[in-house]
Parts: C-alpha cells; structure tokens; sequence
C-alpha cells in the first residue's frame, strides 16, 4: 500500500466515525428532549393531582366539626325532650 491509498482509507474511517458520532449525538439529543417532554407531563399531572387532593386534609378537621355539630344537636334534642314533657304536664293539669 502507498501513501495516497493509506491516507484515503483513514479519511474514510475518520469520517465513518464522525457520522456515527453525529447520529450518537443526535440520538442522545432527541433523548434527552423526550425525557424533558416527559418530565414536563409528569410535573403537570402531579400539579394536578396535588390541586385535587388538596382538600382531603380537612377532612379530619371536617369529621371533628361534624362531631361537635352531632354533640349540639343531642343537647337540643334532650332540651326539646324536657320541654315536651313540661308542656304535657302542664297540658294534663290545665285538663
């Protein structure tokens, strides 16, 4: 082999090598984009789910409310109870 025909072959082999790199870098770009396309999706969909579940630690705040509002309504209840039984009394007197 001479000179020219050497130095053809290892021009050849270094630019097979750069395409190869090139498309490598390419394939790594669009990669790394659709990694950064999904990682946006991901991100908007945990904003979404944190926004809807948001209220879900009210709820025992809610129940402790609602428990209260029963324990109310019991005393009325009771309260009710008496006055009924007072008028009856007074309603079987005044017969």
């Amino acid at each position: 082999m001479d000179a020219s025909t050497l130095w053809t072959y290892s021009l050849v082999a270094g630019a097979v090598v750069i395409l190869i790199v090139a498309v490598l870098l390419l394939v790594i770009i669009a990669t790394a984009r659709s990694i950064d396309r999904h990682a946006k999706n991901i991100w908007t969909v945990g904003k979404n789910i944190a926004g809807n579940t948001v209220s879900i630690w009210m709820l025992k705040e809610t129940n402790a409310v609602a428990g209260n509002i029963l324990a109310g309504a019991g005393v009325i209840a009771a309260t009710a109870k008496s006055i009924d039984e007072k008028l009856d009394a007074v309603a079987g007197t005044l017969r």
